[in-house]
C-alpha cells in the first residue's frame, strides 16, 4: 500500500524589537531569570497592554514580502489555557482576523524543480514564559523572561510532502525574516522555531489525523523529526490503530518523538477578542511607506547574482540562502575576485568550517577581505589551489593573514620554467618505462608523472605549467 505525507509548519519567529509586544520591559538575550517581566508580563491586576507598533511594522514587512494579503483591520483575541509559564492564564494572539492572510513562496526541490507553498496566515502574539524540568530534581523552574516577547506566527498551508520539503520552505522562511530584518533567525536561542503537523494517507484518500511536534529549533532535527513521526503513523495503520490527534516532542538525545499532551481543538481555548486592546487599523499610506523601503528580497538576489555574475541556479541559491553569507560573498566580488573561484571558496572551505565548529559566518574567524587575498594568490600564481587549502586552515587556526603565512612557511609557486624543466627532466629520466607506456598511448601515466613532480617540489610547482612542459617532453 503506498502512503502518502502531509505537512504543514508553524514557524514562530521573533521579532528583533527592542521592548515586549505589549509592555516596555526589555527583549534583550540572556538576562538572569525573571529580572525581564513587568507587572503587564505577569498579568497583574489593573495593569492594560499596549500594542508595539514596530511590531506591527515587521509584521506588515513580511506580509508584503510574500505578496500576502494584509488584513487592514484586524484584532487581537485571548486564548485561553493554563500553565505555568503563562502567569496571566491566557495568551494575548490573533485568530479570526490575523494581520496577515493568504501569501506564496516557492521552494527548491531536489530535481533542480520548484514548488510553492501557500502561507494560511501570519498573525502577532506574545510568547509565553519558559519551563525549566533539569534544574531541579523534584522542581520546575520557571523564567517568564521571555513572557510578552513578540512572535510573528507563520502558518503554512499542509502543501509538504516530504521533510526535505519542510526542510526547504522552513529554509526559505528563515532566510526571508532576517533579510528584511525583522527577526535574526538564531535557532540556538529560540527565536525562530517549528512546529510541524505531520499526517498520513492512502493514497487518494483524504486527510489522515495529524500530530503536531513542538518546537523544533534546527532544521537536522525537523528533518528527523519529520521521518520518525511519519514511520510511527504508518506502523500504527499499519498495525490496524488509528492516530491520536495530540501534540508531541522530539526528544534529539534519544531520536524519537514522545506524546505531550492530547490536541487541542480551536474552541477548547475559548478564544474572545481582548477587550483591552482595540483593533489594528492600517492604512494605505503605511503599506506604501513599508514596501517602498523593503530592501532586495532573497528571490531578487538571487535573480541579480545569476545575471550579474553569470552564476549558476545552483550557486545563487546556495550563496543567498543566508543574508550574511551573500553580504560576504559580494565583499569578495566587489574587491574583483573570480566570481566561480570566490563561490566554490565560500561554499565549499569556509562553509565547511563554520559548520563543522557551529560558528556563524558573521563571526568567521577569517574576514571577506581576508579570503579575497586568499583567492588573490591563487589567481596571481602566488600559490596553488591545494597550498591555498592549507593556508586557508592556518588563517583559520592562527589568526594569520594570507601573506604573512606564506612568506613564513616559504609556500610561493615554482614558477620559473627553467627550474621547472629541470625537475621534470630529471623524473623522467628516473621513470624511462613508464614514459615507454606513455608514447604507447597509455596516457593515464600523465597523472603519475605530475603526482612525481609535485612531490618533488613540495607541492609548489604551477600545475598548469606541470601539464604543459610534461606534454612537451613526453610527446
Amino acid at each position: 500500500m503506498t502512503w502518502e505525507t502531509v505537512i504543514g509548519l508553524e514557524i514562530h519567529s521573533q521579532l528583533k524589537t527592542k521592548s515586549k509586544i505589549f509592555s516596555g520591559a526589555s527583549t534583550e538575550f540572556g538576562a538572569k531569570a525573571n529580572t525581564q517581566a513587568c507587572a503587564v508580563d505577569l498579568g497583574f491586576p489593573g495593569v492594560l497592554p499596549v500594542l508595539n507598533k514596530e511590531a506591527v511594522r515587521m509584521a506588515l514587512r513580511f506580509g508584503l514580502a510574500v505578496n500576502a494579503t494584509i488584513n487592514k483591520h484586524s484584532i487581537f483575541a485571548r486564548k485561553n489555557y493554563f500553565y505555568p509559564d503563562l502567569p496571566k492564564g491566557y495568551q494575548i494572539s490573533q485568530f479570526e482576523i490575523p494581520i496577515v492572510g493568504n501569501g506564496a513562496i516557492d521552494i527548491p526541490l531536489d530535481n533542480g524543480e520548484k514548488k510553492m507553498v501557500g502561507i494560511t496566515r501570519a498573525h502577532l502574539e506574545e510568547d509565553a514564559g519558559k519551563s525549566i524540568h533539569d534544574l531541579y530534581d523534584d522542581y520546575t523552574a520557571i523564567d517568564l523572561n521571555r513572557a510578552g516577547t513578540p512572535l510573528l506566527e507563520i502558518v503554512s498551508d499542509p502543501d509538504m510532502s516530504n521533510a526535505k520539503e519542510a526542510v526547504a520552505y522552513a529554509k526559505k522562511i528563515h532566510a526571508l525574516v532576517q533579510y528584511i530584518d525583522i527577526c535574526d533567525g538564531n535557532m540556538q536561542e529560540g527565536s525562530f522555531r517549528c512546529d510541524a503537523n505531520v499526517s498520513v494517507r492512502r493514497a487518494g484518500e483524504g486527510l489522515g489525523t495529524r500530530a503536531e511536534i513542538k518546537n523544533i529549533n534546527s532544521f537536522k532535527f525537523l528533518e528527523k523529526a519529520i521521518n520518525l513521526e511519519v514511520e510511527r503513523q504508518i506502523d500504527i495503520l499499519e498495525d490496524g490503530g488509528s492516530v491520536a490527534q495530540e501534540t508531541r516532542l522530539y526528544d534529539s538525545i534519544k531520536n524519537e518523538t514522545r506524546s505531550m499532551r492530547s490536541k487541542e481543538e480551536a474552541n477548547d481555548y475559548r478564544y474572545f477578542p481582548d477587550p483591552d486592546l482595540l483593533p489594528v487599523v492600517i492604512d494605505d499610506e503605511l503599506l506604501k511607506a513599508i514596501k517602498d523601503r523593503l530592501p532586495e528580497l532573497p528571490s531578487e538576489k538571487k535573480a541579480r547574482f545569476i545575471d550579474k555574475f553569470g552564476l549558476s541556479e545552483y550557486d545563487a541559491e546556495n550563496l543567498t540562502s543566508q543574508k550574511a553569507m551573500a553580504d560576504y560573498y559580494e565583499i569578495i566580488i566587489d574587491k574583483g575576485a573570480d566570481v566561480k573561484l570566490a563561490a566554490n571558496w565560500v561554499m565549499g572551505e569556509l562553509s565547511a568550517s563554520l559548520n563543522k565548529n557551529q560558528i556563524d559566518i558573521q563571526d568567521s574567524p577569517i574576514a571577506a577581505s581576508e579570503l579575497f587575498n586568499l583567492i588573490s594568490r591563487i589567481t596571481d600564481n602566488t600559490i596553488s589551489g591545494k597550498i591555498a587549502k592549507d593556508v586557508f586552515r592556518l588563517m583559520w587556526d592562527e589568526k594569520r593573514s594570507v601573506d604573512e603565512i606564506i612568506k613564513d612557511q616559504d609556500l610561493e609557486q615554482m614558477t620559473d620554467i627553467g627550474a621547472l624543466e629541470s625537475v621534470i627532466d630529471e623524473i623522467i629520466a628516473k621513470n624511462l618505462n613508464q614514459v615507454e607506456q606513455f608514447k604507447n598511448g597509455n596516457t593515464k601515466l600523465l597523472g603519475f608523472f605530475v603526482g612525481q613532480v609535485m612531490k618533488a617540489t613540495q607541492g609548489k610547482a604551477n600545475p598548469k605549467q606541470v601539464n604543459q612542459i610534461l606534454n612537451d617532453r613526453l610527446s
